[in-house]
């Protein structure tokens, strides 16, 4: 079975027809969902949301595009929220080079301060990092934690190695399907396959097949056969790779 590693299933998107979304992932094969929040709100949103979901477990975080409408007190509640001890890891935060940043330092103290919590409650983190790599490495480094994702990953394979060597795992989806991601799909081809996990980042990031639509986490399988004909591997190796990794990566239970 697949575990989506990164999918907003809480996301508006959805509100017409999640039932049917979810069932027609686990048609597919996706069975565990890792859904992260994006701010304060939505905490006890993604929290109800995973509870109907066994095997699936929420991240709390405020994500760096939410933190401009943050508070300093949306802090202290992240730390309430992760003390509930429900939480698999600290996100989805960090820091984004692609919108326009109206206060990046505002943007670079809330991350700094949800990776102290990921710390405090030894933690791994779920990371946003579109064209902010460096700066979010230069953060790590400071503020070690205990790994993670680096989601949606898009940098340089210099970039890519230096999130590995801090033992962090690399997402991939569907950004790798369209031919023209030439630099996303060669480091899907030469990661190590072991620190590789699956993720649709639905609604978002829609495959070549559903370009300017809503991505569904039925996609998963489809990406996984994309990466294992990019690695010219058998699609089962990369299940099970992908598989193993997501659990290591979020310190996750077998599903029961």
């Amino acid at each position: 079975m697949f575990i989506d590693s990164h999918i907003h299933l809480d996301a508006p998107e959805f509100d017409a027809d999640r039932d049917a979304v979810i069932a027609a992932a686990r048609e597919a094969g996706v069975t565990r969902f890792i859904v992260p929040a994006v701010g304060r709100g939505n905490f006890d949103t993604v929290a109800r949301l995973v509870a109907g979901l066994p095997g699936s477990a929420c991240a709390f975080g405020i994500h760096p595009l939410f933190v401009d409408a943050a508070a300093e007190e949306d802090l202290a509640a992240l730390r309430e929220a992760l003390g509930r001890g429900v939480a698999c890891a600290v996100g989805e935060i960090g820091l984004d080079g692609f919108e326009d940043e109206p206060d990046a330092a505002r943007r670079e103290h809330f991350f700094a301060e949800q990776l102290k919590l990921a710390r405090e409650f030894d933690l791994p983190v779920i990371l946003h990092v579109r064209r902010a790599q460096d700066r979010v490495l230069k953060y790590l480094r400071r503020h070690r934690v205990r790994g993670g994702i680096a989601h949606a990953f898009n940098g340089s394979a210099q970039q890519a190695r230096a999130f590995l060597d801090l033992g962090f795992h690399l997402g991939f989806g569907g950004a790798m399907t369209y031919s023209g991601s030439t630099r996303i799909r060669a480091l899907a081809a030469q990661v190590p396959l072991e620190r590789i996990v699956l993720e649709t980042d639905a609604p978002d990031i829609p495959p070549a097949w559903a370009a300017g639509g809503r991505n569904v986490p039925a996609n998963l399988p489809r990406f996984a056969q994309e990466l294992a004909d990019l690695r010219g591997i058998p699609v089962e190796e990369v299940r099970a790779a992908c598989h193993a990794a997501t659990r290591q990566a979020l310190h996750l239970a077998d599903e029961r």
